[in-house]
């Protein structure tokens, strides 16, 4: 992996910030954890590339509060474009 921070998909809404740090601390140190809300999506940042690559292996598909763990390297944000030309 070339990045510390993953993607983290198919999350149950009422998941908290502390409960992803918890599993993800297992396979390394944990720099920080987003989720964003009313979405079932978060990020977990690592403190190497190398333990997020461990802990993407160890918990991708496995159940996690009933559901499949969805994991991957996050990507960099996209720029915002405007929507609506301005004249």
């Amino acid at each position: 992996m070339q990045g510390s921070k993953l993607y983290v998909g198919n999350l149950k809404y009422s998941v908290t910030n502390d409960q992803l740090s918890e599993i993800f601390s297992a396979h390394g140190e944990v720099k920080s954890v987003n989720i964003i809300e009313g979405k079932g999506f978060g990020f977990v940042e690592m403190s190497t590339p190398e333990e997020a690559g461990k802990a993407k292996d160890a918990l991708n598909d496995t159940d996690f509060d009933g559901r499949p763990l969805k994991i991957d390297e996050a990507r960099p944000p996209r720029p915002r474009t405007e929507y609506r030309s301005r004249y």
